[in-house]
């Protein structure tokens, strides 16, 4: 890993152990709709690791519920799924030595670009004393991961030999 000048993590998954909490507060969140509905979207969360909550609620509403989308209630979704993860998120297990891992590759700039809120990423990360790692910053949603890679290559902030650490198929594509 020392051979890289950028490193980019996921978060779910790969900094934190969340997924699980992630997948049953989209299925939690989802129940005020029935279960075939809430079973539904936890189904497209696990198949769609890596996009954002946003993309998930309007496909929960438009593809499995066939509705319009309404600003209010995915305002509703959003809040809802926010105030299930939050807790959880903070009390949840890390990567083992991470600390060791930055030590050792002191020299590379670290990255998060992941499909959560970014602002709520930037407050956790905080909290547990993270963000210091990640001196190229912590990125997340409404911006899908592609277009914060773009973005953050044009700012020349992704430079040189670059490897992006994800655990699921959107991040290996």
């Amino acid at each position: 890993l020392s051979h890289y000048q950028t490193l980019i993590f996921d978060c779910d998954g790969v900094i934190l152990n969340s997924n699980q909490i992630k997948t049953e507060a989209f299925y939690n969140v989802a129940k005020i709709y029935g279960h075939p509905a809430a079973q539904a979207l936890k189904e497209y969360h696990i198949l769609n690791g890596g996009i954002s909550r946003y993309q998930k609620f309007e496909y929960l509403l438009t593809k499995i519920l066939k509705k319009r989308i309404e600003i209010q209630e995915v305002e509703m979704l959003l809040f809802s799924f926010s105030k299930e993860v939050k807790k959880a998120l903070l009390i949840c297990e890390e990567a083992e030595n991470i600390k060791e891992l930055r030590d050792l590759t002191k020299n590379s700039k670290w990255l998060i670009v992941s499909g959560a809120d970014q602002a709520e990423l930037r407050e956790l990360f905080r909290k547990r004393k993270l963000d210091s790692y990640f001196d190229a910053g912590i990125f997340g949603s409404p911006d899908d991961k592609n277009q914060i890679l773009k973005n953050e290559m044009y700012k020349r902030n992704i430079v040189g030999k670059s490897l992006f650490i994800g655990d699921s198929i959107y991040d290996y594509q």
